[in-house]
């Protein structure tokens, strides 16, 4: 390998790691994964939203999104009731303690990136972005699906 390859592995290493260490930290400062708190965060955001709304906002599939709000219920941090203007619709509401854990909850990590990322000019934004699907092109992880949230391993629910 070259200079340059080293340089690239190194930063993309980098990047790995940082995502690494943030998850558990997360983790052990919240009991969440990076995937629980950005959809608790969202439940906070909306009104009364659907499991179907949350999935749209956090850009995952609605059976991912159960999933985790089945654990968060466990962990009696939420609850679902049914709508009382449509039977169908199961709404999701945070309890006490998922505010107060919200209150306390560091950001997950792609907000302080989002907000970086934005003060870019647009040339730089879109040389960033060019150059990372070049990357996942290049690892052969062009069609893998993912969700715009930095979180490691298959903790995500």
């Amino acid at each position: 390998m070259n200079e340059l390859e080293d340089q690239v592995l190194v930063a993309l290493r980098r990047i790995i790691r940082a995502t690494d260490l943030y998850s558990r930290a997360l983790g052990k400062e919240t009991g969440l994964t990076i995937p629980q708190l950005v959809v608790i965060r969202a439940i906070r955001d909306m009104k009364t939203p659907t499991v179907s709304a949350i999935a749209r906002a956090v850009s995952l599939s609605q059976a991912t999104v159960t999933t985790i709000l089945n654990r968060l219920e466990k962990k009696e941090l939420l609850y679902r009731e049914r709508s009382q203007q449509d039977r169908r619709a199961v709404i999701v509401q945070l309890t006490a303690a998922g505010r107060a854990l919200l209150k306390h909850a560091p950001e997950p990590l792609q907000y302080s990136f989002t907000n970086r990322f934005k003060q870019l000019p647009s040339w730089e934004q879109h040389g960033i972005v060019a150059s990372l699907e070049r990357v996942a092109s290049m690892m052969d992880a062009q069609e893998l699906d993912a969700a715009p949230m930095l979180a490691m391993g298959e903790e995500v629910l």
